[in-house]
């Protein structure tokens, strides 16, 4: 089954639907290349999606991923992501391995085509240009036929005629015999061009046509076997994806079975733990002894006396409550000793559990600090023998400045460590309780050990609508002896100036009760070291606090109140 002897006279139609053949590879191409992009459009928004929801860095989210059920769905996202990843090599692949073949294979089969019908027309030109040389010679031989009839007619009558002369006989017949013999050559010329004719009709019908129409559908079937692999193809490159897509999909089942949930309500308790004990029974009281007393009982100064309550016996049982009532802000401050929404150096204000965790964590920043400043000063003493040896390669001695710097760091460092492990293992009990400077260190300023923590607890009174109110006879007897408590709350009385100071370096006071200071800066100092290596300092009446001696110069006033006098 052939083109050339089924299609011999389908040259046209063969044209249109070769034509119409590549236009179906060109439609095909055009398809692949939208699902390319809706592949790496959805790969775009899945990796959108999967981005959206990962837990942020310094951020709440950051502390819940501990949890088995977060960390399940962190790999559920990251596994998400690479299932995007899988989308975006379908999208390459069918790109690189289909698109840009088939691009090339148009581009080869369109000239193929061209080249194929125009050696075609050209065939057909030749075959138009000999038949027209065959019907030429035809009326050319047909012409002279007639005209030598003619003139064999006219030599007839001629020489029948009596009345002509002999010279005019002889003349037709001379002009007879030139159209017989013009008539002959017309034959033979006719004769010879028709047989080159069917020569080359012959050739044309049964060799060059029928090997340009070979060529064609040749041409055919390599287009359509050229999509068929390229179907193929398509399945394939998605097929390939398959099995990782899967192993995706085999990791979200697997994030899915870690889930743990009794793990995870361990951890609950491990984050929220307070370390406090339950409130004990509360005491009765009984207030109709009040009612029963004489009159001679009821003077004010009995009633002063017998009104007092002690402190030691119904309000321990109502100090343990303290954490699950709402204090007023003088029970905050006796409590804890800083205002509201402040958080301590020493984090004090938490709980005993969740305090020993802060500490500890600020414990391991810090020795992560003191270790990167280690490996730099490693690195920078490398480096200044390097420069020592061969001084055209770089400056020493600015190394060595930095290698100071690098040095006071990890001294600054080592003291803040040093800091937090004692209040760790204050925290711990393996120290005893601190003393007043660890406590203005931090920040915080408590009552002395003399008033009960049971005192934060204020005896309440339960109203007809069962709310509590303060008992004010309780409140009345809490007496809190003076301390730098009374300095830090007294705002109508700020501690007088006793010197000034310049700073050494710059402080970024980042903890409660410090300040921040530049490098140059002259600043009041109000209170100085008492040897917990903190002076505080004042830059203006709304602004004041601790840095450490070691960043500032002190000048003390020798005349102020409270002065030291140094030699």
């Amino acid at each position: 089954m052939s083109w050339g002897t089924e299609l011999w006279d389908q040259f046209d139609n063969l044209e249109k639907h070769t034509q119409w053949g590549i236009e179906v590879l060109e439609k095909y191409i055009k398809f692949v290349k939208e699902r390319t992009e809706i592949e790496i459009n959805y790969a775009k928004q899945l990796r959108n999606l999967s981005k959206k929801y990962q837990t942020k860095k310094n951020s709440k989210e950051e502390e819940e991923s501990k949890y088995t059920s977060c960390k399940a769905f962190q790999n559920t996202l990251n596994e998400m992501s690479d299932y995007a990843g899988q989308h975006e090599v379908i999208s390459e692949n069918m790109s690189s391995q289909i698109m840009t073949e088939l691009i090339r294979f148009v581009q080869e089969l369109k000239q193929e085509r061209k080249s194929n019908f125009h050696e075609g027309r050209k065939a057909q030109q030749h075959i138009e240009t000999c038949w027209k040389q065959l019907e030429s010679s035809k009326r050319r031989f047909e012409r002279d036929c007639k005209e030598a009839d003619r003139a064999q007619q006219h030599f007839e009558k001629m020489d029948a005629d009596i009345n002509v002369t002999k010279a005019d006989v002889e003349k037709a017949r001379q002009q007879a015999q030139i159209r017989h013999q013009m008539s002959d050559d017309s034959k033979g010329d006719y004769s010879s061009v028709l047989q080159k004719f069917n020569r080359e009709q012959n050739e044309h019908y049964h060799t060059h046509m029928p090997s340009i129409f070979q060529k064609l559908q040749d041409m055919e079937e390599k287009r359509i076997a050229r999509l068929g692999e390229s179907l193929k193809m398509y399945a394939e490159i998605d097929r390939q994806v398959i099995p990782i897509i899967g192993k995706c999909l085999d990791g979200i089942t697997k994030s899915a079975e870690s889930i743990n949930e009794k793990q995870d309500s361990q951890t609950v308790i491990e984050a929220f733990k307070s370390g406090f004990e339950p409130p004990g029974d509360v005491d009765f009281e009984d207030f109709t002894q009040s009612i029963k007393r004489t009159v001679s009982d009821t003077s004010l100064t009995n009633t002063k006396a017998d009104g007092k309550t002690d402190p030691k016996t119904p309000g321990k049982s109502r100090g343990k409550l303290w954490p699950f009532i709402k204090k007023n802000k003088l029970s905050l401050k006796l409590c804890f000793g800083f205002h509201q929404g402040a958080t301590p150096e020493d984090f004090s204000n938490l709980p005993p559990e969740q305090r020993r965790k802060k500490l500890q964590q600020k414990v391991d920043e810090l020795n992560k600090d003191i270790q990167k400043e280690i490996d730099q000063r490693d690195a920078l003493t490398k480096m200044r023998d390097v420069y020592l040896k061969n001084p055209q390669m770089g400056d020493a001695g600015s190394v060595g400045q930095k290698l100071i710097e690098i040095g006071n760091n990890i001294e600054k460092l080592r003291v803040e460590v040093q800091k937090f492990e004692s209040w760790l293992a204050e925290v711990e009990g393996r120290l005893p309780v601190r003393n007043d400077s660890s406590r203005r260190q931090s920040g915080l300023y408590e009552t002395q050990n003399t008033v009960p923590v049971n005192n934060c607890a204020q005896d309440r009174e339960s109203s007809p609508d069962g709310s509590y109110t303060e008992d004010q006879s309780q409140e009345t007897e809490v007496k809190v002896t003076p301390t730098e408590f009374d300095d830090d709350f007294d705002d109508e009385e700020p501690l007088p100036t006793i010197g000034t100071c310049k700073a050494l370096y710059p402080f970024d006071g980042e903890n409660e009760g410090t300040i921040s200071v530049s490098e140059g800066e002259i600043l009041k100092v109000i209170e100085e070291d008492k040897g917990d290596g903190w002076t505080r300092i004042r830059r203006s009446e709304e602004e004041e606090g601790y840095v450490p001696t070691s960043y500032i110069e002190v000048y003390l006033d020798k005349n102020a109140k409270g002065a030291k006098t140094y030699i």
